[in-house]
């Protein structure tokens, strides 16, 4: 019978790892058929100006429903790890492989056909002239 083994390599004055920090985050749902995710303190001021919206607009009511219905508070694993909730996972179609995408102030969780849409999308919207604000931008 095979057992498996862990082996360790000590490395004089090699300090651990530090202990990954336990930060609260929201994972929610996005129109897009992305997952967002925010770092609680981020989260709450869009959550309040989603919240002020009128609820008798079906549209607003709607939006309400995506981002707020579904957002859930979250921590890493010891790992560093997310766990995503099956309800979420088949929101965003999320299989084997995802796309963690930084915005700046979260993340964007897409599904490989997801993210390829985007890319394609946005390739397409950039052969013409470009949105209002971006007119000066050098990369």
């Amino acid at each position: 019978m095979l057992r498996r083994q862990q082996v360790f390599a000590i490395i004089p004055g090699a300090k651990p790892a530090p202990p990954i920090p336990r930060v609260e985050l929201v994972l929610t749902a996005h129109p897009h058929r992305c997952l967002l995710l925010y770092p609680s303190p981020a989260w709450q001021p869009i959550r309040d100006q989603i919240l002020k919206a009128s609820s008798l607009d079906t549209r607003a009511a709607s939006i309400k429903r995506v981002l707020v219905g579904n957002a859930r508070s979250e921590t890493l694993d010891s790992a560093g790890r997310l766990l995503v909730v099956n309800e979420l996972r088949e929101y965003a179609n999320l299989e084997k492989t995802v796309y963690l995408v930084g915005m700046g102030s979260h993340f964007e969780i897409w599904s490989e056909a997801g993210w390829k849409q985007q890319n394609d999308l946005a390739a397409e919207a950039l052969s013409g002239d470009l949105p209002p604000g971006f007119g000066d931008l050098v990369l």
